[in-house]
């Protein structure tokens, strides 16, 4: 389990498929710290078991779905990625529960300047708009978010100067791909609706 609140932005050292599974190597600082094999980090919002770590970093071990249902497929070495270890339970939450299981892939249709905050505009999955409710959250790359605004499987959020300048977020572009993880109790509230109604 984790909060959205991302603590620091890796960088991508390798992105290799081996012959077990694709491997993920990404260089990090402050997450490593008090980390051990097995733990959960949250990459971008998916979570992610450590399978080795070094003076440098973490080495993942990812799914071939995960890296199909993902922006991992996008991932190249230099890459900015999100990173958050798991909340402990004498920590705070800061942000909303986010599980790192990824529920699609956003498409960022508007990202720009509006005034001294960011506005950015989210294209999601064909039918997700369900879970979209304006001021929800919404886990985008692993970032908890406040939505703003909701048109359909669209919705927009803003981002302070400090979120862009802790997150990869600084380095998305119109077309880009974001992991988007919608807030877990309305996801409940569904499934609990529709098992009344059958």
């Amino acid at each position: 389990m984790f909060t959205g609140i991302v603590e620091e932005t890796g960088t991508v050292l390798a992105f290799t498929q081996g012959p077990a599974s694709w491997r993920l190597q990404i260089r990090a600082e402050v997450t490593r710290g008090s980390v051990a094999v097995g733990d959960s980090i949250a990459v971008n919002g998916c979570c992610l078991t450590v399978a080795a770590f070094d003076g440098q970093g973490f080495t993942f071990d990812v799914l071939e779905e995960t890296r199909r249902l993902t922006n991992f497929a996008a991932l190249a070495p230099g890459a900015a990625v999100n990173l958050e270890r798991s909340l402990r339970f004498d920590g705070k939450v800061g942000g909303h529960f986010v599980t790192g299981h990824i529920d699609g892939l956003g498409v960022v249709e508007v990202i720009e300047p509006r005034g001294h905050d960011y506005y950015v505009r989210v294209r999601a999955p064909a039918g997700s708009g369900r879970y979209l409710i304006h001021k929800g959250s919404i886990a985008l790359d692993g970032i908890s978010l406040t939505v703003a605004e909701v048109a359909g499987d669209e919705f927009a959020v803003w981002l302070i100067p400090h979120t862009l300048a802790l997150t990869n977020l600084r380095q998305k572009r119109v077309g880009d791909g974001v992991n988007l993880e919608f807030d877990l109790l309305g996801k409940y509230v569904e499934k609990l609706l529709n098992l009344r109604s059958n």
